[in-house]
């Protein structure tokens, strides 16, 4: 325990409850598709803001820590998958 916290900073200010997040992820959505942005480049800048995430920041609810587990257990392929799902339930939302 004592490693994982040098290891991630405690984002307090960040976290989020679950459904906050998905708005949140909603609206930056929205926002890139404004600015021309298409879902594919939204999907690429989601995976690489997830895998940021998942090393950097600690987990603040269950939501979160089993993101982060998912996301260190797959590959490179299953992430994008994980990535176009994820899309997907937010955006249907």
């Amino acid at each position: 325990m004592a490693d994982e916290k040098l290891s991630c900073v405690l984002a307090t200010n960040f976290a989020l409850g679950w459904d906050a997040w998905k708005e949140k992820f909603k609206d930056a959505m929205e926002t890139g598709r404004k600015f021309g942005m298409s879902d594919e480049k939204i999907k690429k800048m989601s995976i690489k803001i997830s895998d940021f995430l998942s090393t950097k920041i600690c987990p603040k609810t269950k939501e979160e820590e089993l993101m982060r587990d998912l996301w260190a257990a797959a590959n490179e392929e299953e992430r994008k998958v994980l990535a176009t799902v994820i899309f997907r339930m937010v955006d249907q939302s």
